[in-house]
């Protein structure tokens, strides 16, 4: 660990003044090279340096315009100003070829402290992130997908939804931009689409996805459905509580099976409006009618990726030993899913979507199974039994809840022994110290193919 000597302070002090004789520009430029420097020595003694107050505190004076004096108005920069200072960090981003110290130096930059230098640090993220998707810096991207991995999870919902509104919302057409980032870094867009499925998770009319967020996921995931682990493979296996899941899985499994009564719901309250309005006329109807066979389209693809992703999944959790042993869908993210459809269900009277809710359950009772079966989800029978009381009657899910569990062939257990549906996972040792692939940017993403 690194400990803040005497000699640090003093060189920060000097540094500070350096930097107070200059505009705000160039005070910016370098403190960069003076970070540089710092950390790239740190780094040859140490794996890991800290990234200590005193630097946070130069970070937050000369990056993002908040003075140390007491009494003293924050210094604004003029958009012109914010635009170079962006064109500063880039340059300085895409010119380092140490990945360590890239990593720190993002780390130092626009890490929440939990104080009021917040805001300013995660809006210069945000248009950090969204200048270098523009223009295709990808070890910008791949520090990025570093910081949503390590970072909680109420943040990256708010960097998920600036990069939503620039690409997918304000400009209409941007979203090919974005949507071509995938062949440039794939771990970027693991993590965003973990994190576009915890801001928009249909729980009402506002968080819906918009088609184009939706039609760019679906799009990604169906051309490579190994896309979405690939965060899992190439970390440890277990993250704190409050941050993004390691995989996607189970808000994209929340927006299949949702969705066919979420919509409903939007397009009652849509419909109700129009006749309010006056606008309930045929051509209006018939125009809604194609919107939503072309969301049914996109939904029923993202439906049989994730499915194809579980059976991946299986393979990968053995050859990690973690078949068992690794929760990947929380039975709590289960129970709430449960608990918004029954929701959803009595909301929209049952009488009258007898189709949207036999989709909506059939979804539901595959995603169960498969789910099961790879190892993914961790549960008893009888716990699933007990939440899933409160749906309406369906013949697959009352399959897979009653019916014949197959045996793993990854596993070299006894016929009828299933560790993963009979006992929990807590009585299996600990995997955190188990050793991770490590990810190389540029390299061809590896992985087992579907038999």
């Amino acid at each position: 660990m690194f400990l803040i000597t005497p000699f640090l302070k003093d060189r920060m002090t000097d540094i500070r003044h350096s930097l107070l004789r200059r505009d705000a520009l160039s005070a910016a430029k370098e403190l960069l090279y003076h970070l540089d420097i710092l950390f790239s020595s740190q780094l040859q003694n140490v794996p890991g340096p800290l990234v200590d107050k005193s630097t946070i505190e130069l970070v937050e004076e000369f990056i993002f315009q908040l003075s140390k004096e007491r009494n003293t108005q924050p210094k604004r920069l003029s958009s012109l100003q914010e635009l170079q200072l962006l064109e500063i960090m880039c340059s300085y981003f895409q010119e380092q070829n140490k990945d360590a110290v890239r990593q720190i130096i993002f780390s130092a930059l626009f890490a929440p402290q939990g104080n009021k230098a917040d805001e300013n640090r995660l809006a210069m993220l945000g248009k950090l992130v969204s200048m270098a998707i523009a223009i295709c810096r990808v070890p910008i991207l791949e520090c990025t997908a570093l910081w949503l991995q390590r970072t909680h999870a109420v943040f990256c919902v708010r960097l998920a939804k600036v990069l939503t509104e620039d690409y997918c919302i304000l400009v209409p057409g941007s979203v090919q931009t974005l949507k071509r980032i995938v062949h440039a870094s794939p771990r970027f867009c693991c993590q965003l689409i973990t994190a576009v499925t915890a801001l928009y998770d249909l729980s009402t009319d506002d968080l819906i996805p918009p088609y184009d967020l939706l039609e760019m996921v679906v799009s990604w995931v169906y051309d490579d459905p190994r896309l979405t682990l690939i965060t899992f493979l190439n970390s440890p296996a277990s993250l704190p509580r409050g941050f993004l899941e390691l995989t996607p899985l189970p808000g994209l499994i929340r927006w299949c099976v949702l969705a066919p009564l979420a919509y409903r719901r939007n397009h009652k309250i849509s419909s109700a409006q129009s006749l309010i309005n006056g606008n309930g006329n045929k051509m209006c109807k018939e125009f809604e009618n194609n919107v939503n066979d072309d969301f049914k389209i996109l939904y029923s693809k993202l439906h049989l990726s994730v499915l194809q992703v579980l059976m991946i999944l299986q393979g990968h959790l053995t050859e990690k030993n973690l078949y068992g042993r690794l929760e990947l869908i929380m039975f709590e993210h289960v129970d709430r899913l449960v608990e918004d459809i029954n929701k959803l269900v009595k909301e929209l009277n049952l009488s009258n979507l007898v189709k949207e809710i036999e989709l909506a359950l059939d979804r539901l009772a595959q995603a169960l199974q498969v789910g099961i079966a790879s190892g993914a989800l961790l549960c008893t029978r009888d716990d699933l039994r007990s939440i899933c009381s409160v749906l309406p009657h369906n013949n697959l899910l009352q399959l897979v809840l009653t019916g014949p569990v197959q045996q793993s062939p990854h596993t070299a257990l006894p016929p009828g022994f299933y560790p993963h549906i009979h006992a929990s996972s807590a009585g299996y040792p600990m995997y955190s110290t188990h050793p991770v692939q490590t990810y190389m940017p540029g390299m061809a993403f590896s992985y087992r193919p579907m038999r």
